[in-house]
């Protein structure tokens, strides 16, 4: 006997996994107002984005993480990719990621949780960088 999953459940899975889809698409995206255009429709304005770099508070500082730092790494052709199903249990989804170059090699992996609102923004996204030792 297979267990399926509610229809209600599965459509709340289904606006984490496009939330976080979209992050990845802006964090990918090398056209600024695209970038700002996908953060807007996966983020809550005053999202708190916690990363190895610090806490950041708002849109804007995702935004400025994403260009000054994914970015950064474009100009190799490197691109972050998800490499995980979203696994979220209610409110919170996590999904592992990581920053691949040219050649599919893995430059950086790691682990994301964002919390998500009940309209499917994500209000907060925490970075976990690197193995877990």
């Amino acid at each position: 006997m297979t267990v399926r999953e509610p229809a209600a459940s599965r459509q709340h899975h289904r606006a984490h996994a496009d939330a976080v889809d979209a992050f990845i698409a802006a964090a990918n995206s090398d056209d600024p107002d695209h970038r700002s255009a996908l953060l807007s429709r996966a983020l809550t304005a005053d999202v708190v984005f916690w990363g190895p770099l610090g806490r950041g508070s708002g849109r804007g500082a995702v935004a400025d993480f994403v260009t000054e730092v994914v970015q950064g790494y474009r100009d190799g052709g490197c691109r972050m990719v998800r490499t995980t199903s979203v696994d979220a249990p209610h409110e919170w989804a996590r999904f592992g990621w990581r920053f691949e170059g040219p050649d599919g090699a893995t430059v950086l992996s790691g682990t994301d949780m964002v919390h998500l609102t009940a309209a499917g923004d994500i209000d907060e996204i925490v970075v976990f960088a690197g193995p877990l030792h």
